[in-house]
């Protein structure tokens, strides 16, 4: 079974961040209401997705009180949760503030206005380094290998909200996302500025924004699903050495010659999300969204 919600607003936070700006065109197309949390409404994503048909409300999950959550997410029907601190480098602190104390707020406030259905977005960083095999959603956290203050903060996003939904009814469902790329997305550009010691052989686990969208949209809408966590990702990571013939650049001898290490770092696989979900990948390898002209 599956439930449409367009008699209520659908909260979406993170609203003008890379997917929430994608994802809402892609809801609103789909015929449901948007509520849009943005910190700034006259930004220029937020005036775009206003005039797409969301409604906007104004807010900062790092600054908001217990009134101000409520207000945000009084009268609608779910909430999709993307609003994360990740980009700007944040101290742990801070990521715990926004990662994991805001959403568990969130989501509190979400139950006292009886809006049970909570979609989060996590990432597949949780997993961490050490494994030997592809991740799948039962697969051990090893220790955090990568990614900042950022993944230990949506494991303990991920932990609370589990605690909601053991003892309060919230009915959570958990996406874990692959690195996030296409529709204009810079972030292959801006990962490829940062200092890498891989061989060309080691694997960059992706997902398209139209992926996403899908994975996030049906794991909102299938009934039954409370406490479950799925990985949304392409078919096929894509290699260092295919990432760099992408952007143009060249290997080099030097990297040719490096160990090879941590081969499955952010290897999942996306089984559960096609056998419970119906997840099919329009992009299922970054080539076929090359070639496809959706980069």
């Amino acid at each position: 079974m599956t439930t449409t919600f367009s008699a209520k607003p659908i909260l979406v936070t993170g609203a003008t961040g890379t997917v929430g700006s994608r994802l809402i065109p892609r809801l609103l197309a789909q015929g449901e209401a948007v509520r849009a949390l943005v910190r700034d409404p006259e930004s220029d994503t937020a005036l775009r997705l206003r005039a797409a048909g969301a409604d906007l409300v104004v807010g900062d999950l790092a600054t908001l009180d217990a009134a101000g959550f409520k207000a945000v997410v009084d009268g609608t029907a779910a909430v999709i949760h993307l609003a994360a601190t990740f980009r700007d480098s944040p101290t742990p602190e801070r990521a715990n503030a926004v990662n994991a104390d805001a959403s568990t707020a969130l989501a509190e406030a979400a139950l006292e206005a009886g809006v049970t259905r909570f979609v989060f977005a996590s990432t597949n960083l949780v997993y961490g380094g050490g494994h030997t095999a592809p991740q799948n959603e039962q697969s051990e956290l090893g220790p955090i290998a990568w990614g900042g203050p950022y993944p230990a903060s949506k494991v303990a996003a991920e932990n609370s909200l589990q605690d909601l939904r053991t003892h309060r009814g919230l009915d959570l469902r958990v996406v874990r996302l692959a690195f996030v790329y296409g529709d204009g997305d810079p972030h292959i550009q801006e990962f490829m500025k940062r200092p890498l010691d891989w061989h060309p052989s080691r694997r960059l686990q992706m997902v398209h924004h139209a992926d996403v969208a899908q994975g996030l949209i049906l794991a909102l809408r299938a009934d039954g699903l409370s406490g479950e966590t799925f990985n949304i990702a392409d078919d096929s990571a894509a290699t260092l050495a295919e990432i760099y013939r992408y952007t143009g650049r060249d290997l080099t001898p030097e990297m040719t010659g490096r160990t090879v290490t941590e081969p499955w770092f952010g290897i999942v696989e996306n089984t559960k999300a096609r056998r419970v979900l119906g997840f099919r990948p329009l992009y299922p390898t970054m080539w076929q969204a090359v070639d496809a002209g959706a980069m």
